[in-house]
């Protein structure tokens, strides 16, 4: 069945506004469904976990089913899904729990495509203990990472390998399966940004080698929840600091305070509907979201290739990256405006696109655009349409 985006569509409230939402890459819309689950919860009564009451066993329902959830979405384990307030501050917590066993003169690797969630953290705990940073370097002509470097950034010190399945600026879907062997077979560890990566196809985290893969429910029509997966074996031999009183446990040593539980229930829903994206998709939930996300990423391409197509034929931009392999995401620049400037223009015509380095820091450096403003980002995600396309290209091209 071919994919029915205003039906997709029709289930986002927020759509109705009469505004293109180009700006998915920073974000996503929640569907009808995420917002009745998240009132749903509030509204039926919920406590802490762990308690004798019902209220509570439902929080401890909630959070139990966000986990499975979650664990379909990439192909993990439910006990090794890690979840928090976002990708960021998870990764952080991995970073320090990670760094207590290297030692000075370790090495990590970590890419110039990423974005800094995947940089700094990495950066300033091998400061703290010592460890040498080596860089893997963009082809900055096409936005790819070539994988060949990897042979001469990793050596028998190397600890952990951190990379992008997609990076939130250019789109690049890297080869992380190809870096993940190497990786591998030096040793090394593979920390995987997922967060642009995963509302933009089917995701196998097995499959991409990834020991760990972060994830954040927002970038795929949830609400704002992050998640860390790995193996629940990986998680018993990493100790992070926690309280003296809270669980041991894996994954909940992971996770700091109480959750917000209403949250938890709205990103079971946005899993649910991402699975229903294929109304001809059967079988498990995990194969239905695999479907549904085949189904959503070939819609999404389909658009962009409209938009690139439109953006080559205009003389004043230039557009950034042309990976083989990509999400639905425009990177580019209007001669004799700075991206706020054109950023601000369209939304002047109802269409939401963002400027700016967007956290690809190092990226926006090495292109020699940071200072000036970086570049403008358009994304498409599942609910964008032709009309979106079209306004954005009208939009642009009525600039004085």
């Amino acid at each position: 069945m071919a994919f029915d985006v205003t039906k997709v569509r029709a289930a986002y409230p927020a759509l109705a506004d009469g505004y293109a939402y180009l700006d998915g890459a920073a974000g996503t819309q929640v569907p009808r469904a995420v917002i009745d689950a998240v009132a749903g919860a509030y509204a039926a009564g919920i406590g802490n976990v762990g308690g004798a009451f019902p209220a509570s066993h439902r929080a401890d329902g909630i959070v139990a089913e966000c986990r499975r959830a979650v664990a379909d979405v990439v192909g993990g384990e439910p006990d090794g899904v890690v979840l928090g307030p976002n990708m960021t501050t998870l990764t952080y917590r991995m970073a320090y729990a990670l760094a207590a066993s290297w030692r000075p003169g370790d090495e990590i690797v970590v890419s110039q495509l990423d974005h800094d969630a995947n940089v700094r953290p990495w950066l300033q705990v091998a400061a703290r203990a010592g460890v040498v940073v080596r860089w893997a370097q963009v082809d900055l002509g096409t936005g790819e990472l070539p994988v060949a470097q990897y042979d001469e950034l990793l050596s028998e010190r190397t600890r952990l390998v951190a990379v992008t399945a997609a990076s939130n600026a250019l789109g690049t879907r890297p080869d992380v399966a190809a870096i993940a062997a190497k990786a591998h077979a030096a040793g090394a560890l593979m920390y995987v940004d997922g967060v642009h990566a995963t509302a933009h196809g089917p995701v196998d985290m097995a499959a991409l080698g990834a020991d760990f893969y972060a994830t954040s429910a927002y970038k795929w029509s949830g609400p704002h929840i992050g998640a860390v997966v790995a193996a629940p074996e990986m998680l018993e031999s990493v100790r992070p600091d926690k309280l003296a009183s809270s669980p041991d446990d894996v994954p909940h040593r992971f996770e700091t305070g109480t959750a917000p539980f209403a949250d938890l229930a709205g990103t079971v829903a946005a899993v649910e509907h991402l699975a229903s994206l294929d109304p001809a998709a059967t079988g498990s939930r995990r194969q239905r979201l695999l479907a549904s996300l085949a189904a959503a990423e070939a819609h999404e391409l389909r658009e962009f290739a409209v938009l690139l197509d439109g953006l080559a034929g205009m003389d004043r931009v230039t557009t950034y990256g042309r990976a083989a392999r990509r999400t639905a995401t425009a990177y580019f620049t209007v001669a004799g405006y700075t991206p706020h400037e054109v950023a601000a223009h369209l939304a002047g015509r109802r269409v939401n696109v963002w400027s700016g380095h967007n956290y690809a820091w190092e990226l926006t450096a090495a292109l020699g655009i940071r200072d000036a403003g970086s570049a403008v980002r358009a994304g498409l995600v599942h609910y964008n349409d032709r009309d979106d396309v079209d306004r954005l290209l009208a939009g642009l091209a009525d600039l004085p």
